[in-house]
């Protein structure tokens, strides 16, 4: 009988023994199975460039990683969007970089039009036909009339949104290499004012836009690389005594002036430089010093280039930081092609591209709508 009870209590000892020992070898192997914490932080951000503002949040509550990782690319500014211009027909196509969405509406309105330039969401566009400048709102279908007024090989710009009563539309064109005419207009004017300036500096514009409103002013990059400034309060014009940024060697091939691209963020003026077979090499006017200065990161900033116009933002996904996007899409509309400061290379990888050779008016970034509805 003590025996049998002593068999018993060692046969239960050994099943405890074992228990422990499943026990621990479970906690072990679930230590060593990955965590959804553990997850690389570039695909969590691919993840999370895809969630509202709502689920970005909720993804942030997860565990301490995830809530780092959520806010560092919480969406703040949504980027821009390229609107493609069509050769033929109404319809008009626009990408988001973000999404990888291409949306489509029909424009009738646009019809027999050219894009000069954007900015917060609308568009200025010319008629050769008649000779008239207006701004046209593609997603709220609102439009507004400019006075009559001839555009040869002038590049045209405007301050702000048509419907501020500060807004002013300004062309350039020179007459000599050291002569300007400078036209501005505005909603709701009857005609243009036009008036011939000086240079001391030699300048001479394109028909490509390199130009941008900062501070009040509107800034003008000269075929070869001087930088004019017009302030439509004080009218006055002035061609910058900074010598132009220095270009690579091999930057002067066919069409190089097209691959100068002009931008600029809170007062801070940017240039851009690119070429078929090297990375692009971006200046910042050091305003103080009066020099080109080369950059090597973007502090976060992303640049939206295009040749009519060109927009930077903050706060955007952190994949899309800085960054220079152009308006350019490849792989049947799957990627935009951009090139990070971060990684120094292109993607998608090896998509350098001769911008010299595509069409000036064939896209052009511009602000989304906030409601896709329009589009159902």
């Amino acid at each position: 009988m003590p025996s049998n009870k002593r068999r018993r209590i060692k046969s239960l000892s050994a099943a405890i023994r074992d228990d422990r020992k499943t026990s621990v070898e479970v906690k072990q192997d679930a230590q060593e199975l990955p965590s959804w914490s553990d997850l690389p932080a570039e695909l969590l951000e691919l993840i999370l460039c895809h969630l509202t503002l709502r689920e970005n949040i909720r993804f942030s509550a997860v565990c301490k990683r995830w809530h780092s990782i959520a806010v560092s690319v919480r969406l703040v500014n949504q980027p821009p969007w390229i609107m493609y211009f069509p050769k033929f027909g109404d319809l008009y196509e626009f990408y988001d970089p973000l999404s990888r969405k291409t949306y489509s509406i029909e424009l009738a309105e646009l019809s027999g039009s050219r894009v000069c330039y954007t900015k917060g969401g609308w568009l200025l566009l010319y008629r050769p036909r008649t000779h008239r400048l207006f701004f046209f709102n593609p997603f709220s279908r609102e439009l507004i009339k400019l006075p009559r007024f001839e555009i040869t090989c002038q590049i045209v710009a405007f301050s702000c949104d048509p419907t501020s009563p500060s807004c002013v539309v300004f062309t350039v064109k020179h007459v000599s290499p050291t002569v300007v005419a400078i036209s501005t207009c505005y909603p709701g004017a009857t005609e243009w004012t036009t008036a011939n300036y000086q240079n001391r500096l030699p300048f001479v514009s394109s028909i490509w836009n390199k130009l941008v409103f900062s501070d009040g002013k509107f800034y003008c990059l000269s075929l070869t690389g001087w930088l004019g400034v017009f302030d439509p309060k004080e009218l006055t014009w002035n061609v910058l005594v900074v010598p132009p940024p220095r270009c690579p060697e091999n930057f002067f091939t066919k069409n190089w002036w097209k691959g100068k691209f002009l931008a600029e963020h809170n007062g801070d003026i940017l240039v851009i430089y690119t070429c078929c077979s090297d990375y692009p090499i971006i200046f910042k006017l050091d305003q103080t010093n009066m020099v080109w200065e080369e950059v090597k990161t973007l502090d976060g900033i992303t640049l939206f280039a295009s040749f009519l116009s060109s927009h930077s933002r903050t706060d955007l996904p952190g994949t899309m930081r800085n960054s220079v996007y152009f308006s350019k899409v490849r792989f049947y509309g799957k990627r935009c092609i951009s090139y990070s400061l971060k990684d120094s290379r292109y993607y998608p990888r090896k998509q350098f591209h001769d911008w010299g050779e595509q069409d000036p008016f064939e896209s052009i970034w511009i602000d989304p709508p906030q409601d896709l509805s329009i589009f159902m």
